[in-house]
């Protein structure tokens, strides 16, 4: 596709892609339930990191991420997390302790998976964090767009939703981003909870609205395009069909209008059915054109959370090796599903598991 062509080379870049977001840590009660639980794992895990963490470990792409932590134990094991996951962290910032947290703290993120009639719940402890308090000048963008060199950078609306000045940061490096030739993402990713104490629907819109502009791919679901664009997905019904899938493409369309800016629009598609299977799809709209991803019937969850991060790091990976939107598409479908087949915000997907679920090879036991 022509814009793919305005890809800056891998060799006249330090990153493939780099992440702005916030890097919480996750505990999981497992099989338990996070009131009843008296242990839990530890994870680490955030809608952008999550995207960065999986073109790393998955697609063998050299990333890294802008964020920020407290320098106490807790931020030093989320750092020591990072580390596993190979995202570079040449961009940490480091915030100083003041003992007990009244400034800067490490937000938390309790999740438990669900099982299915019960859903997975999410419960958030991530209020005055470090990331949240980045103010547009903290980082240094034309050194990290300029010298060292980014092929893509990705964003989305958790970060936006975190803190009062948070949109202004996105701005800032958007705007060094798109001067400097780096593609733009942005993962609409709405979560009620976080703009509800800062003005609801109403503030996401105007957030979202002012930021579409500068975006070259825009992704989400269905309520994400419309809680936080105001699109509307009139005529779907209860199904994963045919038909609704046409109505997701009717609203596509209305996004790509809105935003002529826009060079791709992909939207993942999810029935749950119960907690425990899910039908699960994808579609993308790239240079006019409709390109879907099988859906998948009855996908068999395990841990939901990430499966939409990782759509976009497949995606994404897709676009960036030089592949057609169809493949890319399939990319990002595959290894959504595959990320939700494993515990964690964050894939443990190989490669060649994505290849071999886009060439519907069976799941029989490798010896």
């Amino acid at each position: 596709m022509t814009w793919l062509a305005t890809l800056k080379r891998r060799e006249d870049c330090r990153f493939d892609i780099l992440a702005l977001g916030e890097v919480m840590l996750r505990l999981d009660p497992g099989e338990e339930r996070i009131h009843t639980t008296r242990q839990f794992r530890v994870w680490e895990g955030g809608g952008e990191y999550n995207v960065a963490r999986g073109l790393r470990r998955c697609f063998g792409l050299k990333t890294a991420v802008v964020t920020a932590l407290v320098d106490n134990p807790v931020g030093r094991l989320v750092e020591d997390l990072m580390l596993q996951g190979g995202v570079a962290l040449d961009y940490l910032r480091w915030l100083p302790y003041d003992g007990v947290g009244r400034r800067a703290r490490v937000g938390l993120n309790f999740t438990e998976r669900g099982f299915g009639l019960r859903p997975a719940l999410g419960c958030s402890d991530r209020g005055h964090s470090a990331v949240s308090q980045l103010k547009k000048g903290d980082i240094d963008w034309e050194t990290i767009f300029a010298r060292d060199g980014v092929r893509w950078f990705h964003c989305g609306g958790i970060f936006a939703a975190l803190g009062r000045e948070t949109p202004e940061v996105i701005t800032e490096a958007m705007t060094w981003a798109r001067r400097c030739g780096t593609i733009i993402s942005y993962d609409l990713n709405y979560r009620p909870s976080l703009w509800r104490d800062i003005g609801g629907q109403e503030r996401a819109r105007e957030v979202n609205r002012a930021l579409a502009p500068l975006v070259d791919v825009m992704l989400g679901n269905e309520e994400d395009f419309t809680a936080a664009l105001g699109f509307s997905v009139e005529g779907q019904d209860e199904h994963l069909s045919q038909v609704s899938a046409e109505v997701f493409e009717k609203m596509i369309r209305e996004v790509a209008a809105a935003y002529p800016n826009l060079k791709a629009v992909g939207t993942t598609l999810r029935l749950a059915r119960t907690a425990t299977f899910n039908d699960w799809g994808a579609i993308v709209q790239a240079g006019g054109e409709f390109y879907r991803a099988p859906l998948r019937p009855d996908l068999e969850i395990m841990d939901r959370v990430g499966g939409g991060d990782s759509f976009a790091a497949g995606l994404i990976y897709g676009f960036l090796s030089g592949k057609t939107p169809q493949e890319a598409v399939e990319y990002g479908a595959a290894h959504g599903a595959l990320a939700m087949t494993t515990p964690g915000d964050t894939s443990m997907a190989r490669l060649e598991e994505v290849e071999k679920v886009i060439s519907s090879q069976g799941a029989r036991i490798e010896r």
